[in-house]
């Protein structure tokens, strides 16, 4: 429907059309979860070289994580809730109802639920017609009330079981999250940053308690990385990374968008000069001049400074819909050394432990003139994950 004609609908014309939509689109949730959870069954997201099923999703469906967990979680809650399954498929059930009932078959209620002679069957049809007619708070505080009393005597829950934190990267680099902390969870971390913020209290500070608690945070880490008292990462100290170019460090003027950070942050110029008063400054030249990045046949190990301009290059994980950060990944060979291959840049490409294994069984990888990675699967097929762009036809048929 174009965007005139939607304008031209009254307001309980526009209301109706957003009812059969939610429906619609549960209605596709259903069939997307049952579908995945066969395909899961057959290892069919294997042939794309991918371990899971939520791993397919996020690189070739470009699903965020949260969603594509659902999705894959959905899709076994449904095959063991017949009910849910039901209604979830003519669109009376959300994704998210789903989940939420799906809570009741965790491992620990079922347990309890056969000791007690509890049907978790009904009690899904019960859910089930709530989810339906009921807010989904409801449906929450109703799931909640259900395991609580089926648990009322349970051992004293694991702390780990209850903690979660999780962050969403902007494009600037800026995170922001959500977290929950069990009580002695909660009460350690509130202890280590009160402890900083009773010893930073200049006068006339105007922060929120927001804001100090922030500051707090940031200080905390940079105790520890300062110390070096945090676990290795990839052989070396945890730190932070700043790619900026030399031309850039020096300018006098800010520079805006001019240096990136390990985690992919975008920062100025000035701030890059800012972090560099107290930092190691390795020079990395990816050309024909500087330290030597090409070790030919010498050097069968990669050196620190040819990773550095790996991760300098590739960033992630370069096979097809992977993306897994340079932490988790090591540097390979693209013809092996044993074979012939040089340690060299050109010769490299950063692979997490999962596709680095992947190519050595048969998966292989390759980089164009471009600059651009290409993965193949052991029969030579190529694995795209970018669709080819819709024919003007076909746009305007669409609309």
């Amino acid at each position: 429907m174009s965007s005139d004609d939607l304008h031209a609908l009254s307001g309980p014309e526009l209301l109706d059309r957003t009812r059969a939509l939610v429906a619609e689109r549960n209605r596709i949730d259903a069939e997307l979860a049952r579908t995945v959870r066969v395909a899961d069954s057959k290892q069919g997201f294997a042939a794309d070289g991918q371990a899971t099923a939520a791993s397919w999703l996020r690189g070739h469906g470009r699903l965020s994580t949260a969603a594509a967990s659902q999705v894959v979680r959905n899709g076994r809650a449904l095959e063991q809730l017949p009910a849910v399954a039901t209604a979830h498929a003519v669109g009376n059930l959300t994704a998210d109802h789903v989940s939420e009932i799906a809570k009741i078959i965790a491992p620990r209620p079922v347990a309890l639920a056969a000791a007690q002679g509890v049907d978790l069957a009904e009690t899904a049809r019960v859910l089930t017609r709530l989810a339906a007619v009921a807010p989904h708070e409801d449906l929450k505080k109703a799931v909640h009330t259900f395991l609580e009393m089926l648990d009322t005597d349970g051992p004293e829950p694991d702390p780990t079981e209850q903690r979660t934190l999780t962050f969403t990267r902007h494009a600037d680099g800026s995170i922001t999250g959500r977290f929950h902390l069990d009580p002695a969870g909660a009460e350690k971390v509130t202890t280590a940053l009160e402890s900083i913020n009773q010893t930073d209290r200049p006068a006339g500070d105007e922060r929120t308690v927001g804001q100090r608690q922030a500051d707090a945070w940031v200080q905390l880490a940079d105790l520890h990385l300062g110390c070096g008292t945090l676990p290795m990462l990839r052989t070396v100290r945890p730190h932070i990374a700043v790619n900026v170019d030399l031309e850039d460090l020096l300018d006098p003027t800010t520079g805006k968008g001019a240096a990136r950070a390990g985690f992919g942050a975008i920062i100025s110029a000035a701030r890059a000069r800012w972090l560099a008063c107290d930092a190691d400054i390795t020079r990395i030249v990816l050309g024909m001049n500087g330290e030597p990045l090409d070790l030919g046949r010498t050097h069968r190990l990669v050196t620190p400074a040819l990773r550095k301009a790996v991760i300098v290059r590739d960033q992630t994980c370069v096979f097809a819909a992977c993306n897994a950060p340079h932490w988790w990944s090591e540097v390979h060979h693209l013809i092996h050394w044993a074979q012939g291959g040089e340690t060299s840049l050109a010769n490299s490409g950063l692979l997490c432990e999962r596709h680095h294994t992947q190519v050595h069984h048969g998966f292989t990888i390759e980089r164009d003139t471009a600059g651009r990675w290409h993965t193949y699967r052991p029969d030579g097929t190529e694995i795209l994950t970018v669709r080819p762009a819709p024919t003007d036809e076909a746009l305007a048929s669409a609309g």
